[in-house]
């Protein structure tokens, strides 16, 4: 018969070994391991092994009913150290959210889903005291504050081809609008507010979009990416409000047409969602086929209003700074999720655009298959008679455009 070995038979040194072995062991592994000294060498008794080894007599317990039910408990790591500031001062997210996000652009590129601020954090911090109510001694240091801004997916501007080419006078003035406008629509509980935008065509093919694809062997593309038989506009409407997402994609060509077509079909899918709704802000980013003098897109948004009953509200962006509308975010995250992959169908791009998410959501995703022709316009005689439908902001003009629908 085999004697177990006692505690008091162990020479300083191997108890200094057996210590130091437990040590570097961790979770479920040392805890068996301190489980099988207690067993062999102390008898059991948790209170010895906590007075010889220094070792928590709950751990050795957990140990020890480990090795006996042969069931492993699971470490709750997640659950341990400090909460973030965050969680501690849940309101804090949100002010911070709110002060930085009428300022921010994307990268023009969208090649990442980053938002650049101008914002910088000692600005955002005494924003938070101006603004929000906040004292200093409330307010978590500058370093912390960077650290939620960065967890926000908030970071200081560092691509120089982010910052626009051009600012006209009327930019500060037609921001300060914008962000005045859509804090009212925000707050007011029968107006939505919309953002939209078109991203740059999409060619269609077997063309390689510098992208990269985690494969065995990586998917071959053609050595010119030129002369693609298709190319598809997508068209986004996004609901800051709600994150709710659409993307509308044709084959033919942007044009006013096709945006209030798009207009048409996301209220048609949606207006049951929205059935309190009675006005629309809409931002647009003042570009050729949306601007307030594009007369064939003010008659036909004339007749969206008439036709759902609803205010339309057109609050442009700036000429040059249209990566600051909310929908362009959404673009970067789309060239994310394609990145990699060959769109060499229709039908595939729209797939592979049905499977992105947008804060975990999914975006509806259509296709307009319709021929749009450029070049439609308004004789002065009917584009006349259209201005007595809308009115224009007197300070500015070209940017502020409300029309009213017609009943009966």
């Amino acid at each position: 018969m085999v004697r177990k070995m006692n505690i008091n038979e162990i020479s300083d040194t191997f108890k200094s070994i057996i210590k130091n072995t437990a040590e570097k062991l961790s979770g479920f592994k040392r805890r068996t391991y301190i489980a099988e000294i207690t067993i062999e060498l102390l008898g059991k008794s948790t209170r010895k092994a906590e007075r010889e080894f220094g070792w928590g007599r709950k751990t050795v317990e957990k140990g020890m009913m480990e090795l006996t039910t042969g069931i492993r408990c699971v470490d709750n790591y997640s659950a341990r150290g400090n909460k973030k500031t965050e969680e501690k001062m849940p309101e804090l997210e949100e002010n911070m959210r709110s002060i930085v996000s009428p300022k921010s652009q994307t990268d023009p590129n969208f090649q990442t889903s980053l938002l650049y601020t101008r914002v910088t954090v000692k600005a955002v911090q005494q924003a938070l005291i101006d603004e929000k109510g906040y004292t200093d001694e409330e307010l978590p240091c500058e370093n912390t504050i960077r650290n939620i801004l960065n967890r926000l997916g908030y970071q200081l501007k560092r691509i120089q081809k982010t910052k626009p080419i051009k600012k006209i006078p009327e930019t500060d003035a037609i921001f300060e609008n914008v962000n005045k406008v859509n804090h009212q629509a925000d707050e007011d509980p029968e107006t939505l507010r919309i953002s939209i935008d078109a991203k740059a065509k999409v060619n269609i093919g077997e063309f390689s979009r510098g992208g990269k694809s985690r494969e065995e062997e990586p998917e071959e593309a053609l050595d010119h990416d030129m002369n693609p038989e298709i190319k598809m506009v997508p068209f986004g409407i996004f609901e800051p409000t709600t994150d709710y997402l659409s993307i509308v994609f044709s084959t033919s060509m942007e044009t006013s047409d096709f945006v209030v077509d798009c207009l048409e079909l996301w209220w048609e899918e949606n207006k049951e969602r929205h059935a309190n709704i009675r006005k629309l802000v809409i931002n647009p980013d003042n570009g050729p086929h949306v601007n307030s003098h594009r007369t064939q897109f003010i008659r036909r948004m004339i007749e969206f209003a008439d036709k759902t009953g609803l205010k339309i509200h057109l609050v442009y962006y700036p000429p040059y700074h249209s990566k600051y509308n909310p929908v362009e975010r959404c673009w970067g995250v789309l060239e994310m999720h394609w990145n990699g992959t060959l769109l060499s169908s229709v039908d595939k791009a729209i797939r592979w655009a049905e499977t992105m998410t947008w804060n975990s959501v999914h975006p509806a995703v259509h296709l307009i298959d319709k021929v749009y022709h450029k070049g439609v316009k308004l004789t002065k005689e009917a584009m006349k008679i259209c201005e007595e439908r809308i009115e224009r902001l007197e300070t500015l003009p070209k940017w502020d455009v409300t029309i009213e629908p017609a009943f009966g």
